[in-house]
């Protein structure tokens, strides 16, 4: 299989088309892999799914439907896989939704102030992120601000482990408590 025939590529460098493939069987790799084992667990949920409507002749229930949704949504919300270096298993990568979540908690942090919007771009340790917030009337300081910066940088280094080259953060709202 060359490069181009590859599907989606797990951290460890396991194709997940790969990990479907031998469903029912397991390899060494894949015992002691968290990547693999975290793709088998989702494939035999979706192949269970997968079979549970093959068998219903009837409409699909809504909480069938559901859940099958909320599988999709999850794999297109997570968005581009941002590298974060290079751990003990090998290349280590997350999802910029994961690190936008991690950022936004980090804004949410700071009392009085709400993280809107969070997006990041990034390259190996280093990121650029851009923050929108709302900030309560009854904080607005001129200091709001360098805490959300402070606690943002701080959340990117010691949880994500990757360095803020840009930050730049929007107040676009003021709400009431």
């Amino acid at each position: 299989m060359n490069e181009t025939d590859q599907g989606y590529l797990l951290p460890c460098g396991r194709d997940v088309e790969a990990v479907w493939d031998r469903l029912d069987e397991i390899d060494a790799h894949e015992l002691e892999c968290p990547h693999c084992l975290g793709a088998r667990e989702s494939l035999r949920a979706l192949r269970a799914v997968t079979e549970e409507m093959s068998r219903d002749t009837s409409e699909p229930s809504r909480a069938l439907f559901g859940r099958i949704m909320s599988a999709v949504r999850a794999e297109v919300r997570r968005g581009d896989m941002l590298p974060l270096g290079v751990g003990d298993l090998g290349p280590v990568s997350a999802s910029e939704r994961a690190i936008a979540a991690v950022l936004r908690y980090a804004a949410d942090s700071v009392a009085g102030v709400r993280a809107r919007h969070c997006q990041v771009w990034a390259s190996v340790d280093v990121v650029n992120v851009e923050l929108k917030i709302a900030v309560s009337v009854e904080v607005v300081a001129p200091d709001v601000v360098s805490m959300v910066r402070e606690r943002v940088t701080t959340a990117a280094t010691a949880r994500v482990g990757m360095r803020v080259n840009r930050l730049d953060v929007t107040v676009e709202d003021l709400y009431d408590l």
